[in-house]
């Protein structure tokens, strides 16, 4: 809800210039992503040995309150402290991935995933628009008081579920330590590349969101800035929507690494016309296809990792996972509010394009390289 206007917020703090705006608005959207680099492991491992549930209660009203409080900042570096703040309780979302992956059978994990990627995006489509209209009619800080308030609700309805525990397999053990953890992934070369395509995706996908809504206003003008800009973020968000549970059920069919590879293609062909758009509808037309590509990519990619990873291990895995994301994401923000500050937006959507052909090529050839492994799912 609040993401599309960090920049707008930091611009009512002071006077500022377009090109201080935006590099704060890149560093103060990747602080969050540093501390969640950092803290997503241990989250996992928790959760791991102790319940995933706890865990998700405890993220989500450490992160409700850190939100609620950005809605009092006075200047961009009390909002950049609660960023950091933030991205300590953000665990959440490896947590609810291994939470549910650890309840589901192999051979629908794609499918489930995507359902679960499908609510993720139900948000990311309607929290931009509403987030737009409560900036937009009563100001900045409402909207982050508000956001609070629905991530409040979430850790209500997390109590309120019933955590069950599968049967491990037989042979397998009941915990496992980190070293053994990481020995595991770092045997499987095909699971190595992509919990390092995980970075290389979100620098392609996180370096256009700070700077979304300046691009957004170059286009159309200031006049209902915040909604229009929540606009072009949801339509990534709708097509995610449409398509993010059926890539699930492709990738079960066909086979993960087959139909990441292809994602990955389609996603670094759909980001290159956003270079050369002259009008608002031709950027939000370009997200919407965007989106309907990028959709499959998390579904996809974490069923992956839940069939290689044991389920004593799974919530640490996917943890690791995260903070490679993260990783993406503290780099992503900076780098798109350099490059659109140097450069201008255009040769953000090149950089990104050719960044998403990069993590393609590379899970092409490490497939190629392993072909039993791909085979084998």
């Amino acid at each position: 809800m609040v993401l599309p206007f960090i920049s707008l917020y930091i611009g009512t703090f002071g006077d500022y210039s377009t090109q201080y705006i935006q590099h704060w608005s890149g560093w103060t959207f990747g602080i969050t992503f540093v501390t969640a680099f950092l803290f997503s492991p241990i989250w996992g491992r928790i959760g791991d040995r102790y319940g995933r549930k706890k865990i998700l209660i405890a993220c989500a009203f450490g992160m409700g309150l850190s939100i609620f409080l950005m809605g009092f900042v006075e200047n961009v570096w009390q909002l950049f402290v609660l960023r950091m703040f933030t991205g300590i309780f953000t665990g959440f979302i490896s947590m609810s991935q291994a939470f549910i992956s650890t309840q589901t059978p192999k051979e629908i994990a794609g499918r489930v995933l995507g359902t679960l990627q499908t609510g993720n995006i139900t948000g990311s489509l309607f929290g931009p628009l509403l987030g737009g209209v409560l900036a937009d009619t009563l100001g900045y800080s409402t909207a982050f008081k508000f956001t609070s308030i629905t991530i409040f609700i979430s850790g209500l309805l997390v109590f309120a579920t019933k955590e069950y525990r599968m049967e491990r397999q037989e042979g397998t053990k009941s915990s496992y330590t980190s070293r053994e953890v990481l020995s595991h992934i770092l045997r499987n070369p095909i699971l190595v590349n992509v919990m390092l395509i995980s970075t290389l995706v979100q620098v392609a996908h996180f370096s256009i969101q700070p700077i979304l809504s300046l691009y957004v206003g170059e286009l159309h003008g200031t006049s209902n800035l915040g909604f229009y800009s929540g606009i072009a973020f949801s339509a990534a968000g709708l097509g995610n929507l449409l398509m993010a549970r059926h890539w699930g059920k492709i990738g079960d069919r066909h086979g993960h690494v087959k139909i990441l590879v292809l994602l990955l293609f389609l996603t670094a062909l759909v980001y290159l016309p956003g270079a050369f758009i002259n009008h608002f509808w031709q950027l939000v037309f370009v997200r919407f296809i965007l989106g309907m590509a990028i959709g499959g990519i998390i579904p996809v990619r974490i069923a992956y990792i839940r069939q290689e990873a044991p389920v004593a291990m799974q919530g640490e895995v996917l943890g690791y996972n995260t903070s490679l994301r993260f990783l993406g994401n503290i780099i992503g923000p900076a780098m798109g509010g350099m490059v659109a500050g140097f450069y201008g937006f255009s040769a953000v959507f090149i950089t990104t394009s050719t960044l998403l052909l990069i993590a393609g090529l590379v899970l092409y050839f490490a497939m190629h390289r392993n072909p039993e492994l791909a085979r084998s799912h």
